[in-house]
């Protein structure tokens, strides 16, 4: 029987674009329309995305154009919708003081509930506010990589050299580009390298390897 999951984006104002358009680039070949459209076989998971803000009013990244969020976080805790998966973007919004209230609130809620938990760039940065990285393994932009680890609790184990990391549930990737990676890795993890292997094919994606990350010593992190 095919798994269906709810994905909800987690945008805000000065967003980075990429990092929640790549992995959706990838990730969006599950949904039902996509796999249609595509002319795809069912795989055992398929897809839901919501847009989700802290208000209705487009959320404008530092590049590229306005993106139209369809349900506010407060008012999807008022609905008591759980999703299954949280995608948490970074950015210049994600420093501590310019994420919005309504978002760090959210992710204390839905965290918990969520089978996975999947951050990109600085977006683990957001995440680490909230005290959900306690005791977990994330990485995140090499470029922020020191402040972002300076800002945060020691309880946290930040990784300099990762593409990624894979910590139970938790998934964090390093900067923008990198999300594409994690997105094709947590792709295989969900169905499988063959389903994996045609969305590469189709984007056109040679993904890196968890481990090859050459950012890290571009940054003085090893």
């Amino acid at each position: 029987m095919t798994q269906h999951l709810s994905l909800a984006v987690c945008l805000f104002p000065s967003v980075t674009a990429l990092d929640y358009q790549g992995p959706i680039e990838v990730l969006g070949f599950l949904t039902p329309e996509n796999l249609e459209k595509r002319k795809l076989k069912t795989p055992a998971c398929t897809l839901t995305v919501t847009y989700l803000s802290h208000t209705l009013d487009p959320v404008v990244p530092t590049s590229g154009p306005a993106t139209l969020p369809q349900l506010t976080y407060d008012d999807a805790l008022k609905q008591k919708i759980q999703y299954d998966i949280l995608l948490v973007p970074g950015g210049l919004g994600a420093r501590p003081g310019a994420v919005p209230d309504a978002l760090v609130n959210f992710l204390k809620v839905q965290a918990p509930g969520a089978k996975y938990v999947f951050t990109v760039c600085t977006g683990s940065w957001i995440l680490a506010g909230t005290g959900y990285l306690d005791g977990r393994r994330a990485t995140t932009n090499k470029a922020a990589f020191k402040s972002c680890k300076e800002s945060t609790s020691n309880k946290i184990t930040w990784v300099p050299k990762a593409r990624w990391v894979a910590d139970g549930n938790i998934w964090t990737s390093s900067g923008v580009v990198a999300g594409l990676d994690m997105a094709n890795a947590f792709l295989i993890h969900l169905v499988g390298e063959d389903m994996a292997r045609i969305v590469r094919e189709r984007v056109e994606l040679r993904a890196s390897s968890q481990d090859d990350d050459e950012f890290a010593e571009v940054h003085g992190l090893i």
